[in-house]
């Protein structure tokens, strides 16, 4: 998610594999954030930072828009919806800032990371407006990030699943659960020696090369805004909406 993945190659091997029950099998539900309630900002989530960001709360080097805004996340009827907007000041590389929602788990005072051999699984209501970028990504100490899935309305079924630690990456796509303005749900088990991908409890992805015996990372969930360079930026003065219904972590 800081580097967008139209300059990643796409792994050729192993292939695509699907017809496999969720990675939850046999595991337990060890965090979760359902959105029944109002963010607890400070304890178990951040909204205004995230060392991923050489600006701390924007970015301009990755072709984004963002500046975060912890107001930009609000929760109703149990799902969190991230909304953007054009925002009063301009970015270091002369482009208008965009006011939008992250949540991440890193300065935060329970801190959770995630591991080897966890699960994390979320359902989310992809965007149609153009710009937006959704992730739902790991990070820790410069690196160590995993994409769950990063969208573009403008490939409108299609997500990118990349592993940025060991350099695997793929395009999954289908018309028939990745669409914009519907729901869908996406999980990832990041296993030591291949991470698997999940769509709607199908496995559609093993990359063959994993995290690691000792990996480890924050949780960023987030509405990014694209800057024009591989997807079109914002067309109109917004808003641009993300929204998700929960996120859960087994092991």
């Amino acid at each position: 998610m800081t580097a967008d993945s139209a300059k990643f190659t796409p792994t050729a091997s192993p292939a695509i594999v699907t017809g496999s029950a969720s990675s939850a099998t046999g595991k337990s539900l060890t965090w979760s954030e359902e959105f029944n309630t109002p963010i607890a900002w400070g304890s178990k989530w951040v909204g205004d930072r995230t060392s991923a960001y050489r600006y701390v709360n924007h970015n301009p080097d990755d072709n984004k828009l963002d500046w975060l805004m912890p107001g930009c996340v609000t929760v109703s009827g149990g799902v969190a919806t991230f909304t953007a907007g054009p925002a009063g000041h301009t970015l270091e590389n002369g482009r208008q800032a965009w006011h939008t929602g992250l949540l991440t788990t890193e300065y935060s005072a329970e801190g959770f990371q995630v591991r080897t051999g966890d699960y994390i699984e979320t359902r989310v209501k992809l965007p149609s407006g153009t710009g937006a970028w959704p992730a739902l990504w790991t990070w820790k100490d410069g690196s160590n990030e995993i994409d769950s899935f990063e969208y573009h309305p403008d490939n409108p079924n299609l997500l990118e699943l990349s592993n940025h630690v060991n350099s695997a990456c793929a395009y999954h796509t289908d018309a028939d659960a990745v669409a914009p303005d519907e729901w869908v749900t996406i999980g990832n088990c990041y296993g030591e020696r291949s991470v698997n991908w999940y769509v709607n409890g199908e496995r559609v992805f093993s990359d063959g090369t994993g995290v690691g015996a000792d990996w480890s990372a924050y949780l960023i969930l987030n509405l990014s805004l694209s800057a024009g360079q591989y997807h079109p930026a914002p067309s109109g003065p917004g808003p641009v909406t993300f929204a998700a219904d929960y996120l859960r972590v087994y092991r």
